[in-house]
């Protein structure tokens, strides 16, 4: 009896172990200069941090900017972090683009010809301001000061610009990728692509997931570029440009194989497009949301494509990037199954 008892005792314990080891676990992932990748993905950088798939990594990220440049334009020395300071001065590996991304985050598991799937657990403000700089779309508009620090009510959740003018905060990071093809070498931070990257989808917030291919084994996702508030388009080159912090959970999706990054929101599908053409860029995504209808819910092509007309909602995601995208909002409403 003894014998038997000791027996199921490590066999329980194994068990325990072994759930244990299954079980999703929590990261955190400082912004360090061992840990950021400052303008590039790349299918050759070294992973800052690995995971299994399932586990939630909570991400600290800093605005796209310098301390000495927020100080000339108002922000007080003791207001610049720390970390960025240190970054600044330390991180001398820079380019093409000037994204700083925390990362990459290597997730066991993913292969090329997979998806990696990102769901947006939280995004809360880093710090009390950010900034907006003038220049993109119609830069004619610009004048000085071209930069204005934006002050941010983080219990309402809410910026006042002037009187009258106040903008509801609504935190997402602009720019979340995985490495682009080997053959690509290191691609530039500053557009979008297969890879997602600095997408700029105001929609992407606490509550969504994006779904992007994965190009190299571990994915190896890289997460910045944080905006406290943005409109579609982004016309002026920049949002309300500030440092978040944010929790993920990573997920490799066998199952999923997709040639452009997709998402989903409470009420939407989104699909998405981008080239340095708006009209091809438009193309992309309309195709996009096309394949995904026919694949969703079996449709004929035609059907499919007569639907995105009817119920398909197409949006400038941005304008500024070199490379612009749109995407493509489906609302879940219409499908009653």
């Amino acid at each position: 009896m003894r014998l038997t008892l000791l027996s199921l005792a490590v066999a329980a314990v194994a068990t325990r172990s072994a759930a244990a080891q299954d079980r999703p676990h929590f990261h955190h992932l400082a912004a360090t200069p061992s840990t950021v990748a400052w303008g590039y993905y790349w299918a050759g950088a070294k992973p800052a941090l690995r995971v299994a798939s399932g586990d939630t990594v909570e991400v600290e990220t800093l605005l796209t900017s310098l301390p000495d440049r927020l100080e000339r334009v108002g922000v007080p020395p003791s207001a610049v972090q720390q970390s960025l300071r240190d970054i600044a001065t330390q991180v001398t590996d820079k380019g093409p683009g000037g994204h700083i991304l925390t990362g990459p985050i290597y997730v066991e598991g993913a292969e090329v010809g997979d998806a990696l799937e990102v769901r947006m657990l939280s995004i809360d403000l880093a710090i009390p301001y950010g900034y907006n700089g003038c220049s993109g779309f119609l830069k004619e508009n610009c004048a000085e000061p071209r930069t204005r620090i934006i002050q941010l009510d983080r219990t309402h959740m809410t910026a006042t610009l002037d009187s009258g003018i106040v903008i509801p905060l609504k935190p997402f990071f602009g720019s979340m990728g995985d490495a682009p093809p080997p053959e690509a070498g290191r691609v530039s931070s500053n557009p979008p692509g297969t890879h997602a990257g600095n997408l700029d989808n105001k929609e992407l917030v606490a509550g969504t997931t994006l779904y992007i291919p994965v190009h190299a084994p571990g994915a190896l996702l890289e997460i910045g570029d944080g905006h406290a508030a943005q409109g579609d388009g982004e016309v002026d080159q920049t949002a309300i440009e500030t440092s978040l912090t944010g929790r993920v959970q990573l997920i490799v999706r066998h199952d999923l194989h997709l040639t452009w990054p997709r998402a989903e929101t409470p009420t939407d599908y989104i699909v998405m497009g981008a080239d340095s053409d708006l009209t091809k860029a438009t193309k992309i995504a309309v195709q996009q949301a096309v394949d995904f209808l026919m694949e969703l819910k079996h449709l004929p092509r035609v059907e499919a494509y007569r639907l995105v007309s009817l119920a398909g909602n197409l949006r400038i995601t941005e304008l500024v990037d070199g490379t612009v995208g749109v995407h493509v909002m489906i609302p879940k409403a219409i499908f009653r199954r």
